[in-house]
């Protein structure tokens, strides 16, 4: 049996648990998630606990029900705190500008890129050169940086690029004659 799925989610006050056939919602201070359960797992919710079994013993549906859990806990998390993710860009001339629903980024390219920033996501910038994003699904912030990340992934010989706040870039030295 998954050592995750035997832990069970406890529900802060203010977090609701519905389930309606194969879907599951969670609704808190900062919003609503949903999510589809696998068949292979059931899900029971009472007095403010959350727990998650698989209906069989096939290694499937165990790693399911692990998977389940993990998924109930992150969603129970982002509607109570929501999730924030930090980026930097590093280089000369390197700047980036929330406006609205749209991220303005100069990275050294002929011409400005321009990422249009999806539903359910706040981006700021604090400083020309740090962007935090915000938002109550954890994959879908995870997501949104590593697609600004794209656009210029830091490079081993000066380090420039965008990189997560928290990334070490492992620096390379200089070809020699």
């Amino acid at each position: 049996m998954s050592r995750i799925a035997k832990k069970p989610v406890e529900l802060p006050s203010g977090v609701e648990v519905n389930q309606a056939g194969g879907e599951l919602k969670v609704k808190g201070p900062k919003g609503e998630l949903s999510m589809a359960v696998n068949p292979e797992v059931t899900v029971k919710v009472e007095e403010g606990i959350v727990n998650c079994e698989a209906r069989s013993g096939s290694r499937f549906a165990v790693a399911m029900a692990g998977t389940t859990r993990a998924l109930v806990s992150n969603m129970v998390a982002g509607v109570t705190d929501g999730y924030e993710r930090k980026l930097e860009l590093v280089g000369v001339g390197y700047r980036a500008k929330a406006q609205g629903k749209l991220l303005n980024l100069t990275l050294g390219f002929s011409h400005p890129v321009k990422y249009t920033v999806p539903e359910g996501i706040d981006i700021e910038t604090p400083s020309q050169t740090e962007v935090m994003i915000k938002g109550i699904d954890k994959q879908q912030v995870g997501q949104v940086a590593a697609e600004i990340r794209k656009f210029r992934p830091p490079e081993p010989y000066k380090g420039k690029g965008v990189r997560y706040a928290d990334e070490r870039v492992v620096r390379k030295e200089a070809k020699k004659k």
